[in-house]
């Protein structure tokens, strides 16, 4: 292959590749993109599902899905996975004095309306920093304002729903809609300091 032909090679994939793929952003159902501009910073425009045309080398995107997510409490969760959506089972201290692990379902989805700001003023790893700690911090509140016996049968739907309205507080502001709060396991165990003997 002669010097010439490697060179029209090089150019026509830097054109195909770096300049046309660089001038549309294809946003799938279900998602929004947000674009970066390196003169405006984050836009606060957000881009429907369809195809969308976009500055190469001047203007990033960067999807965010925006369909109902479930956010999973459970021994199946993976803690290494910091960025996954989900959580180990929450630990929580009763109103009559019992120590639980609750599992559940937490039905999520980001506003749309706020992808932008959520993109800018917290980041990608939003579930880390927002919804992992505010999760697991109201869960325990509402667990300790509730006996044991509430929490497993007689009054589980006024607890889930104890925890909806909080999360509902905190998260909206945020830019995240809580839909629904399931409890699904509670499980009895003994107090942290009884575990080592």
């Amino acid at each position: 292959m002669s010097d010439a032909t490697q060179v029209d090679k090089f150019v026509y994939n830097f054109v195909m590749e770096d300049v046309l793929k660089g001038l549309f952003i294809h946003v799938p159902p279900g998602y929004v993109a947000c674009v970066y501009d390196l003169g405006r910073g984050v836009l606060k425009k957000v881009l429907l599902p369809g195809l969308h045309l976009k500055i190469p080398f001047w203007q990033r995107a960067k999807l965010f899905n925006v369909q109902t997510l479930e956010y999973g409490i459970s021994h199946e969760f993976n803690p290494q996975h910091e960025f996954a959506l989900g959580d180990v089972p929450i630990s929580a201290a009763t109103q009559d004095g019992q120590h639980v692990l609750i599992e559940g379902t937490i039905l999520l989805r980001l506003d749309i309306n706020y992808v932008p700001q959520i993109w800018q003023t917290i980041g990608e790893d939003f579930v880390q920093k927002i919804v992992r700690p505010t999760i697991q911090s109201r869960v325990r509140m509402i667990a300790s304002r509730y006996s044991l016996q509430d929490i497993v049968s007689n009054r589980r739907d006024v607890v889930e729903m104890a925890i909806k309205n909080e999360l509902v507080e905190i998260f909206t502001e945020r830019g995240i809609i809580v839909e629904n709060v399931l409890l699904s396991e509670i499980h009895k165990v003994k107090p942290p300091a009884e575990k080592n003997d």
